[in-house]
């Protein structure tokens, strides 16, 4: 019995020390601002998605995402104010948990995806705000209107995908924007009005 005992945890003990270099080999990001490596990214569109919400008739906060996007990003930690983000989604990639609602999303009604394919927000400001926090201000056009909106964007972390072995970037951002001053004014005021925003942004460098 007391063999058995030490022969099992030796064998605990082998595993655990064999796991650790696999631990570390997998880890994501890290949250360190300076881990930031300066470059040219592109949008890594698996991973980066927008989410929108809205009060709905005063019962609810209903909400949906758009995903599929594309653009770049330039970036030098040194220089936040030098900052450029310029993406562009797909207005059919919208979607909810109801099929039907997805297809008046895209309608004439809604978003009208076959006039107005695409969404657009292009960068004009970057001001850093915190360590790993900046309001990044740019036109967005949607529906065919083009506004100002800025974005409250935080570092997630940074550092080699372990699977693609990429350097990446990865933010949040939070913005919220009127949709009736772009021309989305269905039902409003009984649907809301305010829109919030809620970005998951995720950034391959290109150079």
């Amino acid at each position: 019995m007391h063999k058995t005992l030490l022969a099992s945890a030796a064998l605990i003990t082998a595993l655990a020390a064999a796991g650790t270099p696999r631990a570390h080999a997998q880890q994501g990001g890290s949250p360190d601002p300076k881990a930031v490596q300066a470059g040219s990214y592109a949008v890594e569109p698996y991973h980066t998605q927008i989410s929108f919400s809205l009060l709905h008739m005063g019962f609810s906060d209903f909400s949906g995402f758009f995903s599929q996007a594309s653009g770049t990003l330039t970036l030098d930690p040194a220089h936040i104010d030098a900052t450029k983000l310029d993406i562009t989604l797909p207005i059919n990639s919208v979607q909810t948990t109801v099929a039907k609602l997805d297809g008046e999303l895209k309608s004439a009604d809604w978003f009208d995806a076959d006039k107005f394919p695409t969404a657009h927000f292009v960068s004009t400001k970057v001001v850093k705000t915190g360590a790993k926090t900046a309001n990044i201000t740019g036109d967005l056009t949607l529906h065919g209107v083009t506004h100002p909106v800025t974005i409250k964007a935080r570092l997630i972390g940074s550092g080699i995908n372990p699977l693609d072995k990429k350097e990446t970037v990865g933010f949040e951002g939070n913005a919220v924007i009127m949709r009736s001053a772009f021309g989305v004014s269905r039902y409003v005021p009984l649907v809301g009005d305010s829109v919030t925003l809620h970005i998951a942004g995720a950034f391959e460098r290109q150079s």
